[in-house]
């Protein structure tokens, strides 16, 4: 839709063109517009009068000109002949003033010259109280330097205790970190020679049940052979002896169970095993020795409550006899590692809306640190899953 603005503009755009190539349109223009400018022949008229109004002034005032400059030069002449008098009467006046002002000046420069001699005995005197300011400021500010160099000098001795304290300190240090070191390669010693005895009792187990396997074997075999022309008490006998051989292969397997945890536990101190197998073999021992489903929960935290921002939570819940117990089965935990649980029991309480009975962290590794916290959040610690307590 066209605007006003447009058309205005569109106006000042084309109205130069359509007044050059249309005079029937520019006459209109002209026309319309006449009340607001004068016609050129007015504007002749008006011209040649105002020239010729000009033209009498300037003669008018020519005219007044030479009357003006008789006036000026009878006046000049009179002018000139009052000045001559007044410039005598004035040079004798200035003549008096002069002699009147030198005896004036003549006074005047005593007097400075008097107060110049006094402003020397001022300046004298206050030059020798400057000088003696100045030796007395010198005499501080030398005192002042002695006073500084024995402060430096003193800090100078206290810096170097202080320096050989911290020498003494780092030495000390030194020590007990070779100390520690040695202790540690002790106790790395001693944990290898325990594995090792470990393993070597873990062997002979192994090589005493495979020998009560071989002695069971051949047992049944001289017993299928004694047993082979009864056939029907052969069978009894049978099934019997394989539910006492069922009996045996499970306590068997759960020895081999536990060695292996045992293993796990102990491979797990010491980084040989990975956290998933020893959560394993935490929950088949407590599955197996005190009855309880462990379940391993993991749950997405969208809210961020545990870590600050949204992340997958696991945690180890233990359900006996309508008991909620909240657990963390891990191969080492530190501080941090204990806040962490903390907070993600609660998590797990406000999102299944139901109260943990207990708090539990089992660790063949606590940290000391974490043992402190433990106690102040009340989470119970256990360094081995059979020293839970059945409550």
């Amino acid at each position: 839709m066209t605007t006003l603005e447009s058309i205005k503009e569109t106006v000042k755009r084309e109205l130069p063109l359509w007044l050059e190539t249309d005079p029937v349109f520019r006459q209109a223009i002209l026309d319309l517009t006449a009340n607001l400018y004068s016609r050129r022949e007015e504007t002749s008229d008006w011209f040649h009068q105002t020239l010729e109004e000009m033209r009498r002034e300037r003669e008018r005032q020519d005219a007044l000109w030479r009357e003006n400059n008789a006036r000026q030069d009878a006046l000049w002449r009179e002018n000139n002949a009052r000045q001559d008098v007044l410039w005598r009467e004035n040079n004798e006046r200035l003549e008096r003033k002069r002699l009147e002002d030198q005896k004036k000046w003549d006074a005047n420069q005593a007097e400075l010259q008097s107060m110049r001699e006094e402003q020397n005995r001022k300046w004298e005197a206050n030059q020798a109280e400057l000088k003696a300011m100045r030796e007395e400021q010198n005499r501080k500010w030398e005192a002042n330097q002695a006073e500084l160099k024995a402060m430096r000098e003193e800090q100078n001795r206290k810096w170097e205790a202080n320096q050989a304290e911290l020498k003494a300190m780092r030495e000390e240090q030194n020590r007990k970190w070779e100390a520690n070191q040695v202790e540690l390669k002790t106790m790395r010693e001693e944990q290898n020679g325990k594995w090792e005895a470990n393993q070597a009792e873990l062997k002979a187990m192994r090589e005493e049940q495979n020998g009560k396997w071989e002695a069971n074997q051949a047992e049944l075999k001289a017993m299928r052979e004694e047993q082979n022309g009864k056939w029907e008490e052969q069978n009894r006998k049978w099934d019997a002896n394989q539910a006492e051989l069922k009996v045996l292969h499970e306590e068997s397997l759960a020895l081999g169970k536990r060695i292996d945890r045992g293993i796990g536990a102990l491979g797990a101190r010491w980084g040989m095993r990975s956290e998933n197998a020893f959560r394993s073999a935490l929950a088949g021992i407590l599955e197996k020795t005190f009855g309880v489903e462990v379940l391993n929960v993991n749950e997405y935290d969208d809210e961020g409550e545990v870590f600050g921002r949204p992340d997958q939570i696991e945690i180890d819940v233990i359900i006996k006899n309508g008991l909620l117990i909240l657990c963390e089965l891990k191969s080492s935990i530190d501080k941090a590692g204990m806040y962490s649980f903390e907070r993600k029991a609660r998590f797990y309480e406000r999102r299944h809306q139901r109260q943990a009975n207990r708090l539990i962290v089992i660790s063949p590794m606590i940290d000391s640190r974490a043992q402190e916290v433990a106690r102040r959040l009340g989470i119970e610690t256990y360094g081995e899953p059979e020293d839970v307590a059945d409550t």
